[in-house]
């Protein structure tokens, strides 16, 4: 899948006794975070700013994603400022709102690195997603909190992240954004045990989940991840996945197109009525024209919201 490069070199870099710990503690937390914006009963189609026409302005960009049947955008951290007021005016004028901010800081930059100018890089990433969120009118910030590697050890990136996260917590709560933790290839919160103790560690109703229908395919079922994580997870990324080999052979694996893959869509959408999610879901596909921008659309009201 030809998708956005540098998320897609970072996800190449890549829970047992935790449900005792979930209980009423994680509930009350859920329920005292701040409400989503109202969605009508339903979930909310939305789409990737790259994944619309890169030819075209702002303003044409966002008219093309509205016009094809999304309601809303997920952006990117903009660092200049007169592209961001550019980007809020496009998304006024085509009153296509934008509902979140993919923050870019932590790809090269984890926060659970042990070199401090590493972090700070991450953290003022952050800082300036969190802003744009607050210009663009945006409910969340999207972060991948850290990797496992070579040098990085599990439970380093557990406490290094945790550590580095809770600096922005006032930040998030003074601009009332939260921030959503993402799984990614990053061998780190492989299972939704882990991913929902991770979250209620912090005990901060402005930290909760991103959840990527695809992201867990390989190791893990959607529907059980979103049956575990219940109120936890604020949005939710949508994409397919395919296993192209089996057995003994090298693994061979890839993104594709909504329903092209091996994911259960029937249950994903039947576990979304169970925990009654009705936010956005943003498609987080390859780029395209305005032709295959309106076959996506197509798809997730099929596959999604069972239309």
């Amino acid at each position: 899948m030809k998708n956005n490069p540098s998320r897609r070199d970072f996800l190449k870099v890549s829970a047992g006794s935790a449900l005792a710990s979930l209980g009423t503690e994680a509930t009350s937390l859920a329920a005292a975070a701040p409400a989503p914006a109202p969605a009508s009963g339903r979930i909310k189609k939305a789409v990737q700013i790259y994944m619309l026409p890169k030819n075209l302005s702002y303003a044409d960009r966002f008219k093309v994603a509205g016009d094809v049947g999304f309601e809303g955008v997920e952006a990117q951290t903009m660092e200049d400022p007169k592209v961001a007021e550019e980007i809020k005016k496009a998304s006024e004028d085509a009153k296509v709102p934008i509902h979140s901010v993919m923050n870019m800081a932590h790809w090269k930059n984890p926060l659970s690195s042990s070199d401090p100018a590493v972090v700070k890089i991450s953290l003022d990433g952050m800082k300036t997603s969190l802003h744009n969120a607050k210009l663009w009118g945006a409910e969340t910030v999207l972060l991948v909190p850290g990797v496992v590697n070579a040098d990085i050890t599990y439970q380093d990136a557990w406490t290094r992240s945790q550590k580095n996260i809770r600096t922005l917590i006032p930040v998030a709560e003074e601009l009332k954004i939260i921030i959503c933790i993402e799984e990614v290839w990053n061998k780190f919160l492989l299972s939704p045990l882990e991913m929902a103790k991770y979250v209620d560690e912090f005990k901060s109703p402005w930290i909760r989940q991103y959840f990527d229908v695809g992201n867990v395919v390989l190791y893990g079922y959607p529907q059980d991840w979103i049956r575990t994580l219940g109120k936890r997870f604020r949005k939710v990324h949508l994409k397919d996945f395919r296993v192209l080999t089996h057995g003994f052979s090298p693994l061979q694996t890839e993104f594709v197109n909504l329903g092209d893959g091996d994911i259960d869509w029937a249950a994903v959408r039947q576990a979304f009525a169970d925990v009654g999610y009705t936010g956005w879901a943003t498609t987080e596909l390859e780029a395209g024209d305005e032709a295959y921008l309106r076959d996506v659309v197509k798809r997730v009201d099929k596959l999604v919201l069972g239309l």
